[in-house]
């Protein structure tokens, strides 16, 4: 652990130095094909970085903050858009945008709901007694559907929203800026479009729409060019966790976590044109209606295909055992 701990170093501080670079040399370069050309080493460097490593800590915190969002967030700078556009007036700024799960809140944000103070300590003492029950083996006490229902989605949920919070609230003093919220709550969503856009992770949402949604669909408002762009959009993201289930394991891809964003996308995309037809604008669900049948298909389909492939590759154990080691 030692020495992934060196090679973590080494690899951000090559990582700042690229991105530093980045800040003065390709930001003066005409947007396009030119800027994106002088990105591109630091992006296949993104790449790359995570196949040094055997810690899946190691490996998830580096693919999601370079080899997913950096290179993301990069190559939509080379065109003038993205949470690094327009460039931010210090470096540190721009070192932060570009590494960090933050993006400034636009001039005039939708509003958000508020959740009251206790519900994130009472989230942080969840997690500390599921981490506990982890040490104690409760696996073989417990009911396999409790596994799969309750269990394993809390660790996926969890440990990402108090992680992506910390980061948040100090960023927003560190920076002096509104940042997007990184959650809200998305086990309260009401359909899949709630559930996908404002709810769970709404910052990684409106980056991925930025890089594929808007540029498919276009300025067309045709529920086949919407479909286009929600498709392209959900097919990225499986591949994105495709590659980095692949980097924790290194065991030939099933594909099941691609077929579960293609899932997605195609039943959010069928929802939004049943909502903007007369019959779905006609007929209505009660809202506790719509969210059991929600959060049903969500907990149904993460069963049936996102958690099988990953609790295969041993990655959840892993990843909570180097958590506590950390820790």
């Amino acid at each position: 652990m030692e020495e992934e701990i060196k090679r973590f170093a080494l690899v951000y501080i090559s990582s700042i130095v690229s991105v530093i670079y980045c800040y003065y040399i390709p930001s003066r370069i005409k947007a396009g094909a030119p800027r994106l050309l002088s990105i591109l080493p630091v992006c296949v460097q993104f790449f790359v970085f995570p196949i040094f490593f055997s810690s899946v800590l190691f490996i998830s915190i580096i693919t999601f903050t370079l080899t997913g969002m950096g290179i993301l967030k990069l190559i939509l700078f080379s065109f003038d858009k993205g949470p690094l556009f327009p460039l931010p007036t210090s470096l540190f700024g721009f070192l932060c945008f570009t590494f960090l799960p933050i993006e400034r809140l636009g001039k005039t944000p939708k509003s958000q709901s508020t959740s009251p103070t206790w519900v994130f300590p009472t989230k942080v003492a969840i997690c500390a007694v599921m981490l506990m029950l982890h040490m104690r083996g409760y696996k073989h006490n417990l009911p396999t559907v409790l596994l799969w229902v309750v269990i394993y989605p809390l660790y996926m949920y969890l440990p990402l929203e108090i992680a992506l919070n910390t980061v948040k609230f100090l960023f927003t003093i560190i920076l002096g800026c509104d940042l997007k919220p990184v959650f809200d709550e998305p086990y309260l969503a009401t359909s899949l479009q709630d559930f996908w856009g404002p709810r769970w992770n709404p910052m990684v949402s409106s980056l991925l729409r930025s890089a594929f949604y808007f540029p498919l669909k276009g300025k067309s408002n045709s529920g086949l060019a919407m479909f286009i762009g929600g498709f392209a959009t959900f097919l990225a993201s499986g591949l994105f966790h495709e590659l980095q289930s692949f980097y924790t394991s290194y065991e030939t891809p099933s594909w099941e976590i691609t077929l579960f964003y293609v899932l997605h996308g195609v039943c959010t995309a069928a929802e939004m044109v049943v909502k903007r037809s007369a019959f779905g604008q006609r007929w209505t669900v009660r809202p506790v209606v719509s969210w059991l049948l929600t959060m049903t298909f969500v907990i149904v389909t993460n069963g049936w295909l996102y958690f099988p492939q990953i609790t295969r590759g041993k990655e959840i154990r892993h990843y909570i055992t180097e958590y506590i080691i950390v820790t």
